[in-house]
């Protein structure tokens, strides 16, 4: 088994109490997802995001094929738990991936900014098949999918990339 690293970051004039509670809002996903992809969450979800929290999707990532994801928020230390960095994780229960670990820190800088950054962890189902396509499909369209909510989020709040897409 192969596993992925997917990085990404960027800087936002905002403060961190306002991009916090966007990200803490399950239904702000979609958002921040492009649209060609038809986001949906099918599971009730709380206003907040919490620690256990299971939340499943649909998605249709490749060809137009509807999928069903469903991952948990597995950690979170938000502004209300004490330092920075704060953060929470998202972890695949099921879904497209053999494993998905997706860790999404917010670090205030001293000069008044806020870091945001992606850090993803994945491996792929199919043994030798899902190495073969890894570059030629998988890595492509996360970074699409990456680049485009970079962009959003800069809409929303500003700031600059620091960090575009980065697999390691």
């Amino acid at each position: 088994m192969s596993l992925y690293r997917l990085e990404a970051a960027q800087l936002l004039p905002r403060p961190l109490e306002e991009v916090w509670d966007f990200f803490s809002q399950p239904e702000n996903l979609k958002q921040i997802t492009p649209p060609y992809m038809e986001f949906a969450i099918l599971s009730p979800v709380p206003e907040k995001m919490q620690a256990g929290l299971i939340i499943e999707y649909r998605v249709r990532p490749l060809w137009n094929l509807p999928m069903r994801w469903v991952t948990e928020i597995t950690h979170l230390q938000g502004p209300q738990d004490g330092e920075p960095p704060y953060f929470f994780v998202d972890e695949q229960r099921f879904g497209p991936y053999r494993f998905w670990h997706h860790r999404h820190l917010f670090t205030p800088q001293p000069d008044g900014t806020l870091l945001m950054q992606d850090i993803v962890h994945y491996a792929l189902p199919g043994g030798r098949l899902g190495t073969f396509f890894h570059p030629l499909i998988v890595r492509p369209r996360l970074e699409e999918i990456f680049r485009f909510r970079q962009e959003k989020v800069r809409t929303l709040f500003g700031g600059k990339v620091v960090q575009p897409p980065r697999f390691t």
